[in-house]
Order: C-alpha cells, then sequence, then structure tokens
C-alpha cells in the first residue's frame, strides 16, 4: 500500500509555511484504513501488548481500531481536563508554553505492556510526555508506532535514544 499517496497535504496550514499531512483521507479509504492499521501492528507482531494507547485525538482512532485488532484495551492519553475520573498526568513544553496530557489514574495495572499510537511524530513532545505518563502509572511500553514522521523534527530519534521500538508507516521531509 502507497500510504503517502493516500495522505492528503494542505500547505501553509495551520499557519504559512507548513505542510499539513490530513490523514482523514487515509481514514476515508477502507483499503488505505485497514492496511494502515495492520501496518501499524506489525512490527510488533509476536510480543505481548496488554493495552493501547492512544494520543488525543487522531491516536484515539487509529488506537482504537489497532486495540480491536489486538482484542486488548485502549487507552485514551487526554490533554488536560477532559476525562471525568481521578487522574495522573504529565507536563510537556511546546513552542510557546506547555501543555498537559492525562489518563485515569486506573487506566494501566503495574506491568501491563503498552504499544503507543499516533497519527504523526514531529517533535516528539507529547509521544515523551504520554510514554513518561504511562510509565509513572506502572506501564511497559513496548513500542511507538505512527503513520507518520517527520524526521528533520527529530521526535523519532529522541524516542529511539531512550530506548523505545519505533516505527512509523511513511516518512514526510519538511515541516
Amino acid at each position: 500500500m502507497d500510504f503517502k499517496s493516500a495522505i492528503r497535504t494542505i500547505p501553509d496550514y495551520p499557519k504559512k509555511g507548513i505542510m499539513f499531512r490530513d490523514i482523514t483521507t487515509l481514514l476515508g479509504n477502507p483499503r488505505a484504513f485497514r492496511a494502515a492499521v495492520d501496518a501499524l501492528v506489525q512490527p510488533f507482531a509476536g510480543l505481548k501488548i496488554d493495552k493501547v494507547a492512544g494520543l488525543e485525538a487522531r491516536g484515539f482512532i487509529l488506537g482504537g481500531a489497532v486495540a480491536h485488532q489486538l482484542c486488548v484495551g485502549f487507552i485514551p492519553v487526554r490533554k488536560k481536563g477532559k476525562l471525568p475520573h481521578t487522574v495522573i498526568g504529565e507536563d510537556y513544553v511546546l513552542e510557546y508554553g506547555t501543555d498537559r496530557v492525562e489518563i485515569h489514574a486506573d487506566a494501566v495495572e503495574k506491568g501491563e505492556r503498552v504499544l503507543l499510537i499516533d497519527d504523526l511524530i514531529a517533535t516528539g513532545g507529547t509521544a515523551m510526555a504520554g510514554i513518561r505518563l504511562l510509565e509513572r502509572a506502572g506501564a511497559k511500553i513496548v513500542g511507538c508506532s505512527f503513520v507518520i514522521d517527520l524526521p528533520e523534527l527529530g521526535g523519532a530519534q529522541k524516542l529511539t535514544a531512550i530506548g523505545m521500538n519505533v516505527s512509523s508507516l511513511v516518512a514526510f521531509e519538511g515541516h
């Protein structure tokens, strides 16, 4: 499957100079969506995985489908203030300020093996925060799988540098 051709590129969104990689076209194509879910799982075939964690928001769509494929539970890693029960959170730095991701305090049992999923890895800030949060909750991260890598921004390298097994389906140059 040629995943690049299934992903729409929108120039100058959300601001001038940014090439936005829109996976809604991939999600709307049944063959591409199915192939992407299979490909996100494939590098981790044979590993014991107890749960899949998806980063808000497109990571929910992909992560939910991957969890279904693996017959395991799903953990939504949400932005601050979105979960209704007791939460634990992790702050991370943005270009201009900070943000926070949260999970329910009871989302992970100590020692559970978790696969982290998102649509895109750029600078790695959100993924790193998700990893730290899940590990603090007791999870063992078995890997991180993304549809798109923007290698110039170095996020996948940061995850690899901390010992994460990182996989992506396509790489796009530029931002």
